[in-house]
């Protein structure tokens, strides 16, 4: 990904179907209705959700013993698609149960016509 700092990052830049191939257990939003969103850059100049993890501005590559590390408290620092707590087990679910089931052309896609046959 090149980028300058004039130009802001995209999600086409590090997303292809939906997914993050680049993160080994990041899951897919193709299907969940979820959007993927472009990164963004907080009031603290650090561009977020870039998968880059590391900017000139953040306090994590200006740490010194005066920082108080609940500058980085909060949603501001946190994508809400390209985020580490996707990767979860249970967010992982949240995105399954999202889907529609694929079993079309087998069943009707929102009706269960075996219902009582068993």
């Amino acid at each position: 990904m090149n980028h300058s700092k004039d130009t802001k990052p995209s999600i086409e830049d590090i997303a292809i179907n939906e997914t993050m191939p680049h993160q080994i257990n990041a899951p897919s939003f193709e299907g969940t209705g979820i959007k993927m969103e472009d990164p963004f850059v907080n009031k603290h100049g650090v561009t977020i959700g870039d998968s880059l993890y590391a900017s000139k501005n953040s306090p994590l590559e200006n740490w010194s013993k005066d920082t108080d590390p609940s500058i980085m408290a909060g949603d501001e620092w946190v994508h809400p698609t390209n985020d580490i707590g996707w990767n979860t087990i249970e967010n992982r679910e949240l995105l399954e149960s999202k889907r529609k089931p694929q079993a079309v052309p087998f069943m009707h896609p929102t009706k269960d016509v075996s219902k009582g046959t068993d």
